[in-house]
């Protein structure tokens, strides 16, 4: 829960206390309707991190000095504190998944906290603290897969189609479904990342661009004629690659090679 502060508790509560915790300062007034809005926001933050972050609120009008020393010009101002020092702030009613972002450069929330143990049952946990992230439920399909759970991986990732990990993923079980690129995803499995793209492009480029017909073996689950085969190697291929650094000279090769084969 938040604590006010003023001009003679501030050393205390949050200059000195900042040098064991990052402490969080909300300059507010009551006549302040964005700094209402945002209030909750900023004390559901703080909560979810169970002592590790704190938040102390200062009102403006009866603390000017505090509010000259920091150069408060508009409110609500939101300043973190580390070492008695500002690291990082913003000003304005930010909605609460900014919110969250800016408490995470000064903490982990708990879902990255469960995320960052990386076993299937931390990241279902994660996942369901924070439904909105797309990176929790990719790095949940993939323990799903590892474990040949095809379509819990596909549940995993089914509400963040926008995501190019996540359209990955699921593109990568339909595939698999119709027997298309299994030894590619075998080898990307196997942590050959260059190997398993290979293989990928290669299987994209001797596609016609046009035309009808199973795509897949006998046995397959799904039937997918050619340009529904086409689409899904490259959103493999794009969700392989978003995990990669843009600035990777080998991801900047196959991202040539993919376009070339397009």
């Amino acid at each position: 829960m938040s604590v006010q502060a003023n001009e003679d508790t501030f050393d205390q509560l949050v200059l000195q206390r900042s040098h064991v915790v990052p402490v969080v300062v909300d300059f507010w007034a009551d006549w302040c309707g964005p700094c209402k809005a945002l209030s909750p926001a900023l004390e559901a933050a703080e909560a979810s991190r169970q002592g590790k972050v704190e938040l102390v609120k200062v009102d403006v009008d009866a603390n000017q000095q505090l509010s000259a020393l920091f150069r408060v010009q508009g409110i609500p101002a939101v300043k973190a504190f580390r070492d008695g020092t500002v690291i990082d702030e913003f000003t304005g009613a930010l909605p609460p998944r900014q919110v969250e972002a800016f408490f995470d450069k000064l903490v982990p929330s708990r879902a990255d906290e469960l995320a960052a143990a990386g076993d299937e049952l931390s990241l279902r946990e994660a996942s369901e603290l924070d439904p909105g992230r797309a990176d929790i439920a990719v790095a949940l399909a993939k323990t799903r897969l590892a474990r040949g759970a095809e379509d819990e991986a596909l549940e995993a990732v089914a509400d963040h189609e926008g995501d190019f990990g996540a359209a990955g993923i699921a593109a990568r079980v339909r595939l698999m479904n119709a027997g298309i690129a299994s030894d590619a995803f075998a080898a990307l499995d196997r942590g050959e990342r260059d190997a398993a793209l290979e293989r990928l492009i290669d299987t994209l480029g001797a596609l016609p661009h046009n035309g009808d017909g199973p795509s897949g073996d006998g046995g397959a689950r799904d039937d997918l004629d050619a340009e529904e085969t086409r689409d899904l190697l490259r959103r493999a291929i794009v969700g392989i690659l978003d995990e990669a650094d843009p600035a990777d000279p080998t991801s900047r090769s196959y991202r040539r090679k993919l376009a070339a084969v397009l």
